[in-house]
């Protein structure tokens, strides 16, 4: 079909409305048409049929009609009947009218009169993702005999943007306007309109003396009535800052249908998932009806069931305030419940509920229950964690209960076939889940097996729900509750792990198969005072008694804090000082900028071990390391006892130096040479761990002269010197010999002039970079013995 023609087909039946039967998705005949395929398919049949397609629609009836007929063959056979003769079987059929089952043609019932009872929809072409189909737009029930719209009757687009008159002004033959065409009566009616003219205008007159008269009774009246207008919308839900209500550091997180919980001491978010709206002062929380058809607004019950709510005060309930009825904006305005639902806390893995707050939460739960059951209202029919709002004293207030038939036309509840929502099943009493229709408001017998199954999942605290440990789908769930596969009922685990074991008794009583044996809620609040005393206990009490205990020992914490953090500091400061001189880390630490700095003349110490790579060739890794290491450790110890700086070490290069970051005058030379020679009589006595025979050697260069210093990166700094001073003092050690301390030049001036130092001339000798140049050894000082350390210098375990 081109485009041109499927256009002026679909505009053809633009405005056409298609009355049939109503289609159904059963629980367990969602793939009937493609099981009679594939039998058709096999032994007898053969048939070759090409798709489930193809599949009679008739099918489903001759199954429904199978299925009646057997149920028919059960009740004659059950009362002694001959179940050969159709008349028996028929008149047992008859006189069951309250036979009512889900088969493949949709819902199975009969009148009193034997016949079938049928469902209708009314289909209207509408477009739904990117597919124009016929959907449903009324639903009529035969059992209630009552026409509901659907969520699809909104989206109807009427000619002229509202649905037509029953009848037109005129008459579809003009029969109601002929007389205007008449010369007499129109005559008639040039007349007669004055003399109403005026009689309406005296009737106006009349009406408004009384209307000041009749206004408080109308107000007294409809008192549930609010004007739109009248509320200030503040909030829309999303996702703001806000503030903190717990004792205790943990963790944040949201999520819900009005806030959040809050679980953080400092920073916090709260979720606003419900629209908050300012109403004569106080703030409101207001719930939209989606989809609601305002009828009959003024009949006798729901105006009853509107009184009855407004009677319902007390501290675990939320408080009805009123209605509004101006479409779309049909909602019903309530107290504002700051923190939320129970869901939204459950559903936040983020939130850990310690036990005071778990049973703080069941006792209010159970105060507001026993309330209504004492009530008009008998039951509530509606209790879930969605149900359960926390307000901002962290205290439960149940919702959600009465208005039935003003916000679905009807008292009578049917379960969902069409997508329901299993998970929001899981509270609902089993012998509800195995009837078709059940009151809106259930019984208390009910009410209390949902207390016990929101107990189950209070006490997990888990997102994922009541049954988050069966390993079964939330259809297959439903399905056992409604009809047990066992023995073994299916139910939410219970330990005496994860709950006070003398609860276990009383839930189980609460969700007991038969409804007889579940308690009433005045004895389970007795039961749960005795099971735990500390569980009527108002959570902002017990946080108070906490704040208290804290602060008589806050001081103490503090002190304590304190101290740690003063041994950390000490800690951090010595580490910073084992990697930087004194001076430089204390700048640092002061956070002040260190400056390169030129120094006039200071000494450079350089060694190496003689041999290291030949060592490292009969050696492992980590014994090479340990040789460094414990070498190293000795010369860290010695230099503890001299004016001088470790620079650094690369390898087996061990490199110090005297008169810098603060100078010492001509003292860096002297200190320079007697840790040389104090490190040469240390490594004669050093011992190896792995190589016990074998001994070091160490060859030391000396040079002095002028250097810039200064700290070099911000990641890992480093004290770096830098100068000629410093490439002439490592070109002394690579030119020393083993065991012996070759200086240069101006070093050797600055001890001649000591006169305390033995040095021997070794004369001119070509340096690398600098050509040939005068050095001498370093042979000893005068008067000064060099005291071990360590017993006698073994770097080895003692």
């Amino acid at each position: 079909m081109g485009d041109a023609n499927k256009t002026t087909m679909l505009k053809a039946f633009d405005m056409v409305f298609v009355l049939a039967q109503k289609s159904y998705e059963g629980y367990d005949y969602y793939d009937f048409f493609e099981q009679v395929y594939e039998r058709l398919k096999g032994a007898p049949f053969y048939s070759n049929l090409s798709s489930e397609k193809e599949v009679s629609s008739y099918a489903a009836y001759l199954h429904d009609a199978v299925l009646l007929y057997a149920m028919g063959l059960k009740e004659a056979f059950k009362n002694g009947k001959d179940i050969r003769h159709g008349r028996e079987i028929l008149q047992k059929l008859r006189d069951r009218t309250n036979i009512r089952f889900y088969g493949a043609s949709g819902l199975v019932h009969f009148d009193k009169y034997g016949e079938r009872n049928l469902d209708y929809s009314v289909y209207d072409l509408q477009q739904t993702e990117s597919v124009t189909k016929f959907v449903s737009v009324l639903d009529f029930d035969s059992h209630s005999k009552m026409i509901k719209p659907t969520s699809k009757f909104s989206n109807i687009a009427w000619k002229n943007g509202k649905p037509p008159l029953d009848n037109l002004v005129c008459g579809f033959d003009n029969e109601l306007c002929e007389w205007l065409d008449n010369d007499i009566s129109l005559l008639v009616l040039l007349v007669a309109l004055p003399v109403l003219g005026v009689a309406a205008v005296a009737l106006i007159t009349l009406l408004t003396l009384q209307k000041t008269r009749l206004q408080s009774r109308l107000e007294e009246s409809n008192w549930w009535l609010i004007n739109y207008n009248e509320i200030t919308i503040l909030r829309e839900p999303k996702v703001t800052q806000t503030l903190s209500v717990s004792t205790t550091p943990s963790k944040c997180g949201s999520s819900g249908s009005q806030s959040m919980l809050s679980s953080n001491s400092c920073s916090t978010r709260e979720a606003i998932y419900a629209t908050i709206g300012l109403y004569q002062g106080n703030e409101v929380g207001i719930k939209f009806l989606k989809n609601q058809i305002i009828t009959d607004i003024k009949k006798p019950s729901i105006i009853a069931e509107f009184n009855m709510v407004k009677e319902m005060k007390h501290e675990n309930l939320v408080q009805f305030i009123g209605l509004c009825i101006e479409p779309p904006n049909v909602c019903i305005v309530m107290q504002y419940c700051k923190k939320g639902s129970l869901k939204d806390v459950l559903g936040n893995s983020e939130i850990d509920l310690d036990w005071m707050f778990k049973l703080s939460f069941a006792y209010d739960i159970v105060n507001g229950m026993e309330y209504i059951h004492k009530s008009s209202l008998k039951s509530h029919g509606n209790l879930r964690p969605s149900t359960c709002l926390v307000d901002s004293r962290l205290q439960i207030k149940l919702s959600g209960f009465g208005l039935w038939e003003f916000k679905h036309g009807t008292k009578h509840k049917m379960i969902p076939m069409e997508n329901p929502n299993y998970e929001e099943m899981y509270y609902t009493a089993p012998e509800f889940l195995r009837e078709v229709y059940y009151p809106f408001n259930g019984t208390q017998k009910g009410d209390v097996f949902s207390f016990a199954i929101i107990m189950g999942e209070l006490i997990h605290s888990t997102e994922a729900g009541p049954y988050h440990d069966v390993h079964l789908e939330p259809k297959e769930i439903i399905k056992q509750l409604r009809t047990p596969i066992s023995d073994e009922l299916l139910r939410p685990s219970l330990s005496a792990d994860i709950c006070d074991e003398r609860l276990i008794p009383l839930l189980k009583a609460c969700w007991s198969e038969n409804p007889d044996h579940r308690p009433p809620f005045i004895r389970i609040r007795r039961q749960l005072r005795q099971a735990c005393p500390e569980s009527h206990v108002n959570i902002l009490d017990n946080m108070v008694s906490k704040l208290e205990n804290y602060a008589n020992h806050l001081e103490e914490v503090v002190k304590e804090r304190t101290n740690q953090l003063t041994a950390e500091k000490s800690r951090a400061d010595k580490l910073l000082s084992s990697m930087l001189p004194k001076y430089i880390a204390d700048q640092l630490m002061s956070g002040k900028p260190v400056e390169p700095k030129s120094y006039d003349m200071v000494t450079i110490f350089f060694s190496d071990i003689v041999g290291f790579t030949a060592m490292c060739s009969i050696s492992s890794a980590l014994e090479v390391v340990t040789i460094l290491n414990d070498l190293y450790s000795l010369f860290d110890e010695i230099i503890k006892l001299y004016d001088v700086y470790k620079v650094e070490t690369i390898g087996d290069a061990y490199m110090v130096a005297s008169g810098l970051p603060i100078s010492n005058g001509t003292r860096h030379a002297e200190e320079i040479s007697t840790i040389a020679l104090h490190f040469l009589s240390a490594i004669k006595r050093f011992k190896i761990r792995h190589l016990p025979d074998e001994k070091l050697a160490l060859r030391i260069g000396i040079n002095s002269g002028p250097v810039v210093a200064g700290v070099v990166g911000s990641t890992m700094p480093r004290y770096c010197l830098f100068g000629d001073t410093v490439n002439t003092a490592s070109r002394m050690e690579s030119n020393s010999l083993p065991l012996r301390i070759h200086v240069s030049q101006s070093t050797a001036d600055i001890l001649f002039k000591m006169g305390n130092f033995e040095l021997e001339e070794r004369g001119d000798i070509e340096i690398k970079g600098k050509g040939r140049q005068k050095t001498f050894w370093l042979i000893s000082k005068s008067g000064f013995s060099f005291s071990p350390i360590g017993q006698d210098c073994d770097a080895s375990p003692k």
